[in-house]
Protein backbone atom coordinates (compact mmCIF):
# COMPACT_ATOMS: atom_id res chain seq x y z
CA UNK A 1 0.00 0.00 0.00
CA UNK A 2 1.23 3.50 -0.82
CA UNK A 3 2.37 6.03 1.76
CA UNK A 4 -0.55 7.98 3.27
CA UNK A 5 -0.61 11.47 4.76
CA UNK A 6 -2.44 12.34 7.97
CA UNK A 7 -4.74 14.85 6.26
CA UNK A 8 -5.98 12.46 3.59
CA UNK A 9 -9.74 12.63 3.17
CA UNK A 10 -10.02 9.46 1.10
CA UNK A 11 -7.82 6.65 -0.14
CA UNK A 12 -8.57 4.51 -3.19
CA UNK A 13 -6.24 1.89 -4.70
CA UNK A 14 -7.22 2.99 -8.23
CA UNK A 15 -8.29 6.56 -8.98
CA UNK A 16 -9.44 7.79 -12.41
CA UNK A 17 -9.61 11.53 -13.06
CA UNK A 18 -12.07 12.46 -15.81
CA UNK A 19 -15.54 11.13 -16.55
CA UNK A 20 -15.65 11.37 -20.32
CA UNK A 21 -15.66 8.47 -22.75
CA UNK A 22 -12.05 7.53 -21.98
CA UNK A 23 -12.39 7.75 -18.21
CA UNK A 24 -15.61 5.77 -17.98
CA UNK A 25 -14.23 3.10 -20.31
CA UNK A 26 -11.09 2.84 -18.18
CA UNK A 27 -13.13 2.41 -15.01
CA UNK A 28 -15.32 -0.22 -16.66
CA UNK A 29 -12.39 -2.13 -18.16
CA UNK A 30 -10.54 -2.27 -14.84
CA UNK A 31 -13.66 -3.28 -12.93
CA UNK A 32 -14.36 -6.07 -15.44
CA UNK A 33 -10.95 -7.45 -14.46
CA UNK A 34 -11.93 -7.39 -10.80
CA UNK A 35 -10.20 -4.17 -9.70
CA UNK A 36 -12.17 -1.61 -7.64
CA UNK A 37 -12.09 1.87 -9.17
CA UNK A 38 -13.05 5.33 -7.94
CA UNK A 39 -13.65 8.00 -10.61
CA UNK A 40 -13.95 11.75 -10.13
CA UNK A 41 -15.40 14.15 -12.72
CA UNK A 42 -14.94 17.92 -12.67
CA UNK A 43 -18.44 18.83 -13.87
CA UNK A 44 -21.66 18.55 -11.86
CA UNK A 45 -23.04 15.99 -14.29
CA UNK A 46 -21.55 13.47 -16.69
CA UNK A 47 -21.96 14.68 -20.25
CA UNK A 48 -20.38 15.05 -23.68
CA UNK A 49 -20.06 18.24 -25.70
CA UNK A 50 -20.54 17.82 -29.43
CA UNK A 51 -22.75 15.63 -31.55
CA UNK A 52 -21.60 12.78 -33.76
CA UNK A 53 -18.88 10.22 -33.22
CA UNK A 54 -17.54 7.55 -35.57
CA UNK A 55 -16.50 4.19 -34.15
CA UNK A 56 -14.44 1.86 -36.31
CA UNK A 57 -13.98 -1.90 -35.76
CA UNK A 58 -10.98 -1.36 -33.47
CA UNK A 59 -13.34 0.47 -31.09
CA UNK A 60 -16.28 -1.91 -31.60
CA UNK A 61 -14.04 -4.78 -30.51
CA UNK A 62 -13.28 -3.07 -27.19
CA UNK A 63 -16.94 -2.28 -26.55
CA UNK A 64 -17.77 -5.92 -27.23
CA UNK A 65 -15.14 -7.13 -24.77
CA UNK A 66 -16.63 -4.82 -22.15
CA UNK A 67 -20.09 -6.27 -22.69
CA UNK A 68 -21.73 -2.99 -23.75
CA UNK A 69 -21.82 -3.32 -27.54
CA UNK A 70 -25.33 -4.82 -27.61
CA UNK A 71 -26.78 -1.92 -25.61
CA UNK A 72 -24.87 0.68 -27.62
CA UNK A 73 -26.12 -0.88 -30.86
CA UNK A 74 -29.64 0.32 -30.01
CA UNK A 75 -28.59 3.89 -30.74
CA UNK A 76 -26.28 3.58 -33.74
CA UNK A 77 -26.44 3.91 -37.51
CA UNK A 78 -24.46 1.53 -39.71
CA UNK A 79 -23.40 3.53 -42.80
CA UNK A 80 -23.01 1.74 -46.09
CA UNK A 81 -19.80 3.56 -46.93
CA UNK A 82 -17.45 6.46 -46.29
CA UNK A 83 -17.74 8.61 -49.39
CA UNK A 84 -15.14 11.18 -50.37
CA UNK A 85 -16.50 14.01 -52.52
CA UNK A 86 -14.78 17.06 -54.01
CA UNK A 87 -16.29 19.97 -52.10
CA UNK A 88 -15.75 22.42 -54.95
CA UNK A 89 -16.66 20.44 -58.07
CA UNK A 90 -19.15 18.14 -56.34
CA UNK A 91 -17.59 15.11 -58.05
CA UNK A 92 -17.07 11.73 -56.43
CA UNK A 93 -13.46 10.95 -55.42
CA UNK A 94 -13.56 7.51 -53.78
CA UNK A 95 -15.61 5.31 -51.45
CA UNK A 96 -14.72 2.90 -48.67
CA UNK A 97 -17.40 0.20 -48.72
CA UNK A 98 -18.44 -0.69 -45.17
CA UNK A 99 -20.62 -3.62 -46.17
CA UNK A 100 -20.22 -7.38 -46.22
CA UNK A 101 -16.54 -7.56 -47.24
CA UNK A 102 -15.61 -4.93 -44.65
CA UNK A 103 -17.29 -6.87 -41.84
CA UNK A 104 -15.79 -10.12 -43.08
CA UNK A 105 -12.34 -8.54 -43.04
CA UNK A 106 -12.56 -6.86 -39.62
CA UNK A 107 -15.26 -8.97 -37.87
CA UNK A 108 -16.94 -5.83 -36.54
CA UNK A 109 -19.03 -3.14 -38.17
CA UNK A 110 -18.28 0.55 -38.54
CA UNK A 111 -20.96 2.67 -36.92
CA UNK A 112 -21.83 6.28 -36.11
CA UNK A 113 -23.81 7.62 -33.17
CA UNK A 114 -24.42 10.62 -30.94
CA UNK A 115 -21.61 11.14 -28.44
CA UNK A 116 -24.05 11.58 -25.57
CA UNK A 117 -25.66 8.21 -26.34
CA UNK A 118 -22.29 6.48 -26.10
CA UNK A 119 -21.45 8.25 -22.86
CA UNK A 120 -24.85 7.36 -21.38
CA UNK A 121 -24.38 3.66 -22.15
CA UNK A 122 -20.90 3.65 -20.59
CA UNK A 123 -22.13 5.59 -17.56
CA UNK A 124 -25.00 3.19 -16.94
CA UNK A 125 -22.64 0.22 -17.18
CA UNK A 126 -20.34 1.85 -14.61
CA UNK A 127 -23.25 2.68 -12.29
CA UNK A 128 -24.38 -0.94 -12.40
CA UNK A 129 -20.91 -2.27 -11.51
CA UNK A 130 -20.42 -2.64 -7.72
CA UNK A 131 -16.64 -2.20 -8.08
CA UNK A 132 -17.00 1.34 -9.48
CA UNK A 133 -17.77 4.47 -7.45
CA UNK A 134 -18.39 7.82 -9.15
CA UNK A 135 -18.21 11.40 -7.91
CA UNK A 136 -19.00 14.64 -9.74
CA UNK A 137 -18.16 18.31 -9.05
CA UNK A 138 -14.53 17.41 -8.35
CA UNK A 139 -12.30 19.73 -10.43
CA UNK A 140 -8.67 18.86 -9.77
CA UNK A 141 -6.43 21.79 -8.84
CA UNK A 142 -3.30 20.03 -7.60
CA UNK A 143 -1.54 16.72 -8.23
CA UNK A 144 1.43 15.44 -6.24
CA UNK A 145 3.76 12.56 -7.03
CA UNK A 146 4.55 10.77 -3.77
CA UNK A 147 6.75 8.15 -5.39
CA UNK A 148 4.86 5.10 -4.16
CA UNK A 149 1.50 6.91 -4.28
CA UNK A 150 -0.14 10.03 -5.71
CA UNK A 151 -2.21 12.76 -4.13
CA UNK A 152 -5.01 14.71 -5.82
CA UNK A 153 -6.55 17.88 -4.37
CA UNK A 154 -9.86 19.20 -5.68
CA UNK A 155 -11.21 22.75 -5.70
CA UNK A 156 -13.65 21.96 -2.87
CA UNK A 157 -10.81 20.85 -0.60
CA UNK A 158 -11.34 17.13 -1.05
CA UNK A 159 -8.05 15.20 -1.02
CA UNK A 160 -7.54 11.76 -2.51
CA UNK A 161 -4.54 9.50 -2.27
CA UNK A 162 -4.08 6.49 -4.46
CA UNK A 163 -1.62 3.79 -5.43
CA UNK A 164 -2.52 4.28 -9.09
CA UNK A 165 -3.72 7.51 -10.71
CA UNK A 166 -5.06 7.29 -14.27
CA UNK A 167 -5.67 10.70 -15.83
CA UNK A 168 -8.34 10.82 -18.50
CA UNK A 169 -8.86 14.56 -18.18
CA UNK A 170 -8.55 15.46 -21.85
CA UNK A 171 -6.61 17.82 -24.07
CA UNK A 172 -5.94 20.37 -21.32
CA UNK A 173 -5.10 17.75 -18.71
CA UNK A 174 -4.32 19.20 -15.29
CA UNK A 175 -2.48 16.02 -14.35
CA UNK A 176 -0.27 16.15 -17.44
CA UNK A 177 0.51 19.83 -16.96
CA UNK A 178 1.58 19.39 -13.33
CA UNK A 179 3.44 16.08 -13.43
CA UNK A 180 4.34 14.97 -16.93
CA UNK A 181 4.70 17.84 -19.40
CA UNK A 182 3.75 21.49 -19.02
CA UNK A 183 3.92 22.38 -22.73
CA UNK A 184 0.80 23.66 -24.46
CA UNK A 185 -1.17 21.71 -27.09
CA UNK A 186 -0.50 22.71 -30.70
CA UNK A 187 -3.16 24.73 -32.50
CA UNK A 188 -3.63 23.57 -36.10
CA UNK A 189 -5.14 26.94 -37.09
CA UNK A 190 -8.24 25.02 -38.18
CA UNK A 191 -11.61 25.47 -36.52
CA UNK A 192 -14.81 23.40 -36.54
CA UNK A 193 -18.49 24.29 -36.40
CA UNK A 194 -20.71 21.31 -35.64
CA UNK A 195 -24.12 20.15 -34.62
CA UNK A 196 -26.95 17.73 -35.28
CA UNK A 197 -30.32 18.64 -36.79
CA UNK A 198 -33.58 16.67 -37.15
CA UNK A 199 -33.33 14.29 -40.08
CA UNK A 200 -36.54 15.76 -41.55
CA UNK A 201 -34.70 19.00 -42.27
CA UNK A 202 -32.54 17.28 -44.84
CA UNK A 203 -35.12 14.76 -46.10
CA UNK A 204 -34.29 15.57 -49.73
CA UNK A 205 -30.57 14.99 -49.25
CA UNK A 206 -29.22 12.07 -51.25
CA UNK A 207 -27.31 9.25 -49.59
CA UNK A 208 -28.42 9.41 -45.97
CA UNK A 209 -26.93 5.96 -45.36
CA UNK A 210 -23.34 7.12 -45.86
CA UNK A 211 -20.67 9.15 -44.13
CA UNK A 212 -20.01 11.99 -46.55
CA UNK A 213 -16.62 13.67 -46.47
CA UNK A 214 -16.62 16.73 -48.75
CA UNK A 215 -12.98 17.84 -49.07
CA UNK A 216 -11.61 21.06 -50.50
CA UNK A 217 -8.66 23.47 -50.20
CA UNK A 218 -8.18 24.14 -46.47
CA UNK A 219 -11.76 23.11 -45.65
CA UNK A 220 -14.14 20.15 -45.47
CA UNK A 221 -17.66 19.19 -44.47
CA UNK A 222 -18.56 15.86 -42.82
CA UNK A 223 -22.15 14.61 -42.78
CA UNK A 224 -23.79 11.46 -41.41
CA UNK A 225 -26.95 10.36 -39.55
CA UNK A 226 -26.92 9.57 -35.82
CA UNK A 227 -29.32 8.35 -33.10
CA UNK A 228 -30.96 5.57 -35.11
CA UNK A 229 -31.24 7.94 -38.07
CA UNK A 230 -33.32 10.51 -36.20
CA UNK A 231 -30.67 13.24 -36.38
CA UNK A 232 -28.19 14.38 -39.01
CA UNK A 233 -24.71 15.34 -37.83
CA UNK A 234 -22.69 17.97 -39.69
CA UNK A 235 -19.18 19.29 -39.06
CA UNK A 236 -17.69 22.15 -41.09
CA UNK A 237 -13.92 22.64 -40.74
CA UNK A 238 -11.66 25.28 -42.25
CA UNK A 239 -8.28 26.93 -41.80
CA UNK A 240 -8.39 30.50 -40.57
CA UNK A 241 -6.25 33.19 -42.18
CA UNK A 242 -6.62 35.31 -39.05
CA UNK A 243 -5.09 32.95 -36.51
CA UNK A 244 -2.72 34.58 -34.06
CA UNK A 245 -1.38 32.87 -30.92
CA UNK A 246 -3.25 34.11 -27.87
CA UNK A 247 -6.01 35.70 -29.92
CA UNK A 248 -9.65 34.67 -29.90
CA UNK A 249 -10.59 36.72 -32.95
CA UNK A 250 -10.20 34.05 -35.59
CA UNK A 251 -12.19 31.24 -37.15
CA UNK A 252 -15.27 33.46 -37.07
CA UNK A 253 -18.65 32.95 -38.72
CA UNK A 254 -17.84 35.43 -41.50
CA UNK A 255 -14.69 33.41 -42.26
CA UNK A 256 -16.81 30.26 -42.33
CA UNK A 257 -19.10 31.80 -44.94
CA UNK A 258 -16.20 33.18 -46.96
CA UNK A 259 -14.26 29.90 -46.97
CA UNK A 260 -17.20 27.79 -48.11
CA UNK A 261 -18.45 30.28 -50.70
CA UNK A 262 -16.37 28.40 -53.29
CA UNK A 263 -18.04 25.08 -52.47
CA UNK A 264 -20.59 23.30 -54.65
CA UNK A 265 -24.32 23.68 -54.11
CA UNK A 266 -24.69 20.49 -52.05
CA UNK A 267 -22.10 21.68 -49.52
CA UNK A 268 -23.48 25.22 -49.33
CA UNK A 269 -26.96 23.84 -48.75
CA UNK A 270 -25.72 21.73 -45.85
CA UNK A 271 -23.80 24.68 -44.42
CA UNK A 272 -27.03 26.63 -43.95
CA UNK A 273 -27.97 24.19 -41.17
CA UNK A 274 -24.62 24.33 -39.34
CA UNK A 275 -24.90 25.79 -35.86
CA UNK A 276 -22.91 28.98 -35.42
CA UNK A 277 -23.23 29.62 -31.69
CA UNK A 278 -19.95 27.88 -30.87
CA UNK A 279 -16.70 27.08 -32.61
CA UNK A 280 -14.10 24.44 -31.76
CA UNK A 281 -10.42 25.28 -32.46
CA UNK A 282 -8.59 22.07 -33.36
CA UNK A 283 -5.51 21.08 -31.37
CA UNK A 284 -3.17 18.12 -31.14
CA UNK A 285 0.34 17.36 -29.90
CA UNK A 286 3.41 15.74 -31.34
CA UNK A 287 3.82 12.18 -30.06
CA UNK A 288 5.34 12.10 -26.57
CA UNK A 289 7.43 9.06 -25.70
CA UNK A 290 6.53 9.31 -22.02
CA UNK A 291 3.21 9.91 -20.30
CA UNK A 292 3.91 8.06 -17.04
CA UNK A 293 5.54 9.16 -13.79
CA UNK A 294 5.79 6.64 -10.96
CA UNK A 295 2.16 5.88 -9.97
CA UNK A 296 0.60 8.28 -12.51
CA UNK A 297 -0.25 7.60 -16.15
CA UNK A 298 -2.36 9.23 -18.86
CA UNK A 299 -4.86 7.87 -21.36
CA UNK A 300 -6.73 9.24 -24.38
CA UNK A 301 -6.39 12.93 -25.23
CA UNK A 302 -4.42 13.58 -22.06
CA UNK A 303 -1.68 11.30 -23.42
CA UNK A 304 -1.95 11.66 -27.21
CA UNK A 305 -4.44 14.24 -28.51
CA UNK A 306 -4.92 13.99 -32.25
CA UNK A 307 -6.68 15.84 -35.03
CA UNK A 308 -10.10 14.50 -35.97
CA UNK A 309 -9.39 13.70 -39.62
CA UNK A 310 -9.35 9.90 -39.28
CA UNK A 311 -11.99 9.80 -36.52
CA UNK A 312 -9.79 7.93 -34.06
CA UNK A 313 -9.61 10.09 -30.91
CA UNK A 314 -12.26 8.18 -28.97
CA UNK A 315 -11.26 4.88 -30.60
CA UNK A 316 -7.71 5.23 -29.30
CA UNK A 317 -8.96 6.10 -25.81
CA UNK A 318 -11.00 2.88 -25.84
CA UNK A 319 -7.94 0.90 -26.93
CA UNK A 320 -5.90 2.56 -24.15
CA UNK A 321 -8.44 1.57 -21.52
CA UNK A 322 -8.57 -2.06 -22.60
CA UNK A 323 -4.79 -2.33 -22.84
CA UNK A 324 -4.34 -0.84 -19.36
CA UNK A 325 -6.83 -3.30 -17.89
CA UNK A 326 -5.19 -6.23 -19.69
CA UNK A 327 -1.78 -5.24 -18.32
CA UNK A 328 -3.20 -4.80 -14.84
CA UNK A 329 -4.51 -8.35 -14.98
CA UNK A 330 -1.27 -9.67 -16.48
CA UNK A 331 0.91 -8.17 -13.73
CA UNK A 332 -1.48 -8.92 -10.88
CA UNK A 333 -2.04 -5.29 -9.95
CA UNK A 334 1.68 -4.41 -9.83
CA UNK A 335 1.32 -0.73 -10.76
CA UNK A 336 4.88 0.14 -11.90
CA UNK A 337 5.04 -2.92 -14.16
CA UNK A 338 1.50 -2.32 -15.42
CA UNK A 339 2.05 1.33 -16.31
CA UNK A 340 5.40 0.61 -17.97
CA UNK A 341 4.01 -2.23 -20.07
CA UNK A 342 0.88 -0.24 -20.99
CA UNK A 343 2.91 2.73 -22.21
CA UNK A 344 5.41 0.55 -24.09
CA UNK A 345 2.60 -1.15 -26.01
CA UNK A 346 0.48 1.92 -26.67
CA UNK A 347 3.10 4.51 -27.64
CA UNK A 348 4.05 3.16 -31.11
CA UNK A 349 0.40 2.68 -32.00
CA UNK A 350 -0.87 6.07 -30.83
CA UNK A 351 2.12 7.91 -32.27
CA UNK A 352 1.36 6.46 -35.69
CA UNK A 353 -2.30 7.42 -35.40
CA UNK A 354 -1.41 10.98 -34.33
CA UNK A 355 0.96 11.52 -37.25
CA UNK A 356 -1.40 9.80 -39.70
CA UNK A 357 -4.22 12.12 -38.66
CA UNK A 358 -2.05 15.12 -39.52
CA UNK A 359 -1.06 13.60 -42.86
CA UNK A 360 -4.65 12.72 -43.67
CA UNK A 361 -5.63 16.32 -43.03
CA UNK A 362 -2.95 17.54 -45.41
CA UNK A 363 -4.23 15.19 -48.12
CA UNK A 364 -7.85 16.22 -47.57
CA UNK A 365 -7.10 19.95 -47.64
CA UNK A 366 -4.58 20.02 -50.48
CA UNK A 367 -4.93 22.51 -53.36
CA UNK A 368 -3.56 23.06 -56.85
CA UNK A 369 -1.72 20.27 -58.63
CA UNK A 370 -1.74 18.20 -55.45
CA UNK A 371 -5.54 18.18 -55.49
CA UNK A 372 -5.61 17.05 -59.11
CA UNK A 373 -3.13 14.25 -58.44
CA UNK A 374 -4.98 13.15 -55.29
CA UNK A 375 -8.30 12.85 -57.09
CA UNK A 376 -6.74 11.04 -60.02
CA UNK A 377 -4.96 8.58 -57.74
CA UNK A 378 -8.03 7.71 -55.69
CA UNK A 379 -10.20 7.39 -58.78
CA UNK A 380 -8.40 4.13 -59.51
CA UNK A 381 -9.04 2.37 -56.18
CA UNK A 382 -11.91 -0.05 -55.70
CA UNK A 383 -14.34 0.50 -52.83
CA UNK A 384 -13.44 -2.68 -50.94
CA UNK A 385 -9.68 -2.16 -51.06
CA UNK A 386 -8.65 -2.11 -47.40
CA UNK A 387 -4.93 -1.57 -47.97
CA UNK A 388 -4.94 1.75 -46.17
CA UNK A 389 -7.17 0.75 -43.26
CA UNK A 390 -5.90 -2.70 -42.24
CA UNK A 391 -3.26 -1.35 -39.86
CA UNK A 392 -5.84 0.91 -38.19
CA UNK A 393 -9.10 -1.03 -38.07
CA UNK A 394 -7.59 -4.51 -37.82
CA UNK A 395 -5.66 -3.80 -34.61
Amino acid sequence: MGRLSLNTKSFYPLLVVGGGIGGLTTALALARKGFPVHLIEREAEFGEIGAGIQLAPNASKVLDRLGVLAEISKYVVYPEGIVWMDAVSGKHITTLDLGENFVKNYRYRYFVMHRSDLLTCLLQACQQNPLITLETSRPVVRVEDLGDAARVTCANGEIYETEALVAADGLHSVVRAQLIDDSAPVCSEFVAYRGAIPIEEISNHAGLNNVFYWVGPDMHLVQYPVRRGELYNQVAVFKSKRYRPGSDDWGTVDELEEKFSQACEGVRTGLVKIKRNRRWPLFDRLPADNWTRNRVTLIGDAAHPMLQYIAQGACQALEDAMCLADKMEEFGGDIPKTFAAYQAERFPRTARVQTSARQFGEIAHIDGMGLILRNAYFAGRVSDDFTYTDWLYGY
